[in-house]
């Protein structure tokens, strides 16, 4: 896992620890994603916090609504593997609870949590059992005052409203802070960003709020996350869709993969497929990626149209297939190895690469 691409230097930002994950500094992006059935049912929690590390969830949080949820995240805690983070709206107790619960991390909205008391509660507590808190600005909690202020909700909105949060945990000497300014707006949260960076050394945690379900809300978090990452102006993320959390953390990791800011273990080279296509591309490629979704070292994989063109164009894969009239071809680093029919493409492509992934593991392990 690579912690910046060289195409796309990070902010430089002060480390902050969540459990066993590091956010910031150094390390990696992130990929978080939030619990989205009840947050009562322990064992509804559980099967969907298993469902979500499977698919690479390195922070999972959980919405606090109630005091008997804020009770249960100790129990949470000690089955779930990764850090848990607990989501806190208006109550302060219940952040304090959570902190009792034994959460790696608190995420607090500055925007509904009123009283400069409380804010200096919770931030004590934290910094006792050194717990980090995410200050989480969104575009549609915002204070009145604020938004009176600068005559609607702009960046300078957003940005002051986490200011004056971070202020009042500074003046408790926390500085365990990692900080958010999302909206479903993309430049109003670009913007927010870009302003910020340059006033706190903070990590970012990065996303486009109620994106939207399916392609909709896909494009629209895909959009404004890469243009963050683009400035470096992101240390953790979560891709927000109205669609079951594992969706979610596949998308963020295939975002990060595709921004060479996360190294893949698959890496799937299809053609489009236009008219001159004369065998299966499309589903031979959804095939091929379900064949080859547990594997883990890294290998690029190719299922081309063109049996003439496919192998330089797709030179760059370790294994290769392409196909014309009823015959095909089985390419390496973009040289022909075997000259197949298509109905047995498929079998010797997963057969060639299994090997290589057998023989790439053994040689790591030398």
């Amino acid at each position: 896992m690579e912690a910046s691409s060289k195409f796309f230097p990070r902010r430089k930002t002060r480390p902050v620890k969540a459990g066993n994950l590091i956010i910031g500094g150094d390390s990696p992006v992130s990929v978080q994603g939030m619990i989205k059935t009840d947050s009562h049912d322990l064992g509804a929690i559980l099967e969907q916090a298993a469902v979500m590390e499977k698919e690479g969830c390195q922070l999972i949080r959980l919405a606090v609504p109630d005091i008997e949820a804020a009770r249960l995240l100790g129990r949470v805690r000690e089955k779930v593997a990764v850090p848990v983070c607990a989501d806190i709206h208006f109550d302060h107790h219940l952040a304090l609870e959570a902190l009792e619960a034994g959460v790696d991390k608190l995420r607090l909205n500055p925007g509904n949590l009123k009283g400069e008391d409380k804010v200096r509660e919770v931030a004590r507590a934290a910094l006792k059992r050194k717990v980090p808190i995410r200050v989480g600005a969104n575009a549609g909690s915002l204070s009145q005052k604020i938004i009176d202020k600068y005559g609607g909700i702009t960046p300078e909105d957003m940005v002051e409203s986490v200011l004056e949060q971070i202020h009042l945990l500074e003046k408790e000497d926390f500085s365990e802070i990692v900080v958010s300014l999302k909206a479903f707006d993309i430049p109003l949260t670009v913007q927010s960003y870009r302003l910020l960076s340059g006033r706190v050394d903070y990590p970012f945690h990065i996303g486009i709020t109620e994106a939207g379900p399916g392609v909709r809300g896909l494009v629209r978090s895909s959009a404004g996350i890469a243009l963050l990452l683009g400035e470096g102006l992101g240390d953790t993320v979560r891709i927000s869709l109205s669609e079951p959390p594992e969706e979610e953390i596949k998308a963020a990791r295939l975002l990060l993969e595709s921004m060479d800011l996360r190294l893949a273990n698959l890496t799937l080279i299809s053609c489009p497929t236009c008219g001159r296509c004369q065998y299966p591309v499309i589903e031979l490629a959804s095939r091929v990626e379900e064949a080859l979704k547990d594997i883990t070292v890294p290998v690029k994989v190719a299922v081309m149209g063109c049996p003439v063109n496919g192998p330089g164009e797709a030179k760059g894969a370790d294994i290769g297939i392409a196909g014309g009239a009823g015959k095909g071809i089985l390419f390496r680093e973009g040289k022909i190895e075997k000259r197949l029919e298509v109905d047995d493409l498929l079998p010797a492509l997963i057969d060639e690469v299994n090997k290589l992934v057998d023989k790439r593991r053994k040689d790591s392990c030398e």
